[in-house]
């Protein structure tokens, strides 16, 4: 399930996401995401290796998290992969914005971008590019 709201990721992160194997939620997201070059991304989009604090709307609790690559997942460090179904929710959101996700359970959640403390500089990979 995914809402009909705009998702949109940097050129780098969708070609480096459709390298993994993704599940059909994900690889739906990113086929229908807008795409934009690396270096025009919104400061306040969710990219890889963000760190964001989020809402999860059926339990209330707001959690920080950042989102990485399947290796570098740890969630004692709250790391959370892409593939991670919270991962994959948050993945292109923007601040504000809520998506509702199917989890593997098959319940549904609403998780909520409330902000973002760190995006990863893009400008200079724009420029190698």
């Amino acid at each position: 399930m995914l809402n009909k709201e705009n998702f949109i990721l940097t050129d780098l992160d969708a070609h480096r996401i459709r390298k993994l194997p993704l599940e059909t939620m994900l690889a739906h997201k990113i086929d229908y995401a807008i795409v934009v070059p690396v270096g025009h991304i919104s400061s306040n989009i969710v990219t890889m290796h963000s760190r964001v604090i989020y809402l999860d709307g059926k339990t209330g609790i707001r959690r920080e998290v950042e989102l990485v690559y399947p290796k570098e997942a740890n969630s004692d460090t709250g790391k959370i992969s892409v593939l991670a179904p919270i991962g994959s929710a948050l993945l292109g959101l923007s601040v504000g914005q809520a998506t509702d996700w199917v989890f593997p359970s098959g319940e549904v959640r609403s998780l909520r971008v409330e902000r973002i403390l760190f995006q990863p500089p893009y400008s200079h990979l724009a420029k190698a590019s």
